[in-house]
């Protein structure tokens, strides 16, 4: 097969975010094994660790507004403020960006982007460049959008049994936190939903899926927009094995405490060992980690749990010295990793989309808890479609108590209820 190295140019700008800079770095490792050149673009504030470079993925930063680490957005509250700026350092410097390449002998023939940035279409336009949008979300959770913005699912809700085409029945709660309450966060909810726009006018359309996990909701889109699923977008080693390098992300906003992790896990035994970890994220109040904090105590597993530096002083303080050697607090990990681990047999998970596509590619049963965003539809499918998981409940008072937390370990360790 000729080499198409030198007619095809990539580049590639993803929301450096940990779920959507990750995924769409493993489909730019697939394009560059083919041959394909490939520049990742992201800002100088995202702080994005680059452990290796990949055959000829290149990444390049341009300037943002430096008063912030764009990168860092923690809180649920910040998102709208970071997609804000990020908008506005791409829209500066694309241009340039793109010029730059031609002079350089290497002009760019396509732009890969996430599809959060419908803004970005006018650019493209102007540019004259054609380009691909890549969703890092279930294609059920797009196809919810899409019923929004064809009137199909009118918002307010008014009823909490909702029924839609390729989708199974679901509770009002099911759907996008954004849309059971579009008044939390209207700005958010005005992004996911211009994904709509991406659908009609993008040259392509990439998800991080794959046709047997979502095969009605994919066949469903299919036929009205012309997607392609590509996922599931994780190294190749835990996958196909195709790619004999890829071995991990590559890319981290957070400095995994790897060696410390494995290390703890080599000492457990088979399958003894429960996973917790909320994303880059959750935002969780001090009184709900201390519920899980005693949740995890009275289960009497093992339990390795990734908590943010931020997020530290939520922990109660006497957690590490009574779990003693049953438990590991790490501020990030290597999930993949520690996933594929021989001693983990549990996953508690926020149940964003990555995670949830890691858990079920490599196998680990998954307590749920989703947050916010696409989580709770993502936990709907894990718990009730593909039963590969258990969803804890939350009191009146929106917290998960010690005891929900206990018995759902418990159920998915040891099989109780």
């Amino acid at each position: 097969m000729e080499n198409i190295g030198s007619k095809l140019h990539v580049l590639a700008i993803p929301l450096p975010l940990q779920g959507h800079a990750n995924p769409m770095l493993q489909f730019c490792k697939r394009l560059a094994s083919k041959g394909v050149m490939i520049t990742l673009i992201t800002v100088t504030s995202a702080n994005i660790l680059v452990q290796q470079t990949f055959n000829s993925i290149k990444i390049e930063y341009i300037p943002d507004d430096g008063n912030e680490d764009v990168g860092a957005a923690d809180a649920a509250e910040r998102v709208d403020d970071f997609l804000q700026r990020f908008n506005i350092a791409v829209t500066n410097n694309l241009a340039k960006t793109v010029e730059e390449k031609a002079s350089s002998g290497h002009p760019v023939k396509v732009i890969l982007y996430d599809s959060m940035m419908a803004w970005i279409l006018e650019i493209l336009q102007k540019l004259g460049i054609k380009g691909a949008a890549f969703f890092t979300q279930a294609c059920a959770v797009c196809s919810i959008y899409n019923h929004i913005h064809n009137g199909t699912l009118k918002l307010p809700l008014e009823t909490s049994d909702i029924l839609l085409p390729s989708l199974p029945l679901l509770k009002s709660t099911d759907l996008p936190s954004f849309v059971y309450d579009p008044c939390a966060y209207p700005n958010v909810l005005d992004v996911v939903l211009s994904q709509n726009i991406i659908l009609q006018k993008a040259d392509w359309l990439f998800f991080n899926s794959f046709e047997k996990l979502e095969n009605e909701v994919v066949s469903w889109l299919a036929n009205r927009y012309p997607i392609k699923t590509i996922g599931p977008t994780i190294p190749s080693i835990y996958v196909d094995k195709r790619l004999k390098e890829d071995k991990d992300y590559t890319l981290n906003l957070f400095k995994p405490n790897t060696e410390a992790s494995i290390k703890w896990l080599d000492s457990k035994e088979f399958g003894s060992v429960v996973y917790v970890s909320f994303g880059s994220l959750s935002d969780l109040e001090e009184n709900q980690m201390q519920e899980i904090a005693c949740g995890l105590l009275r289960s009497n597993c093992n339990f390795l749990w990734v908590v943010r530096s931020s997020e530290e002083s939520k922990v109660p303080s006497n957690l590490m010295s009574e779990a003693q050697a049953r438990g590991l607090i790490v501020n990030w990990c290597p999930q993949l990793e520690v996933l594929a681990h021989q001693a983990v047999g549990c996953f508690m998970t926020h149940c964003g989309w990555n995670s949830t596509i890691e858990a079920l590619s490599i196998g680990v049963p998954m307590v749920t808890m989703p947050v916010w965003i696409d989580q709770t539809t993502n936990a709907k499918f894990i718990v009730d479609i593909w039963e590969v998981g258990v969803r804890v409940k939350a009191n009146e008072k929106g917290i998960v108590t010690r005891e929900e937390v206990e018995m759902t370990i418990k159920e998915i360790m040891h099989g109780e209820k």
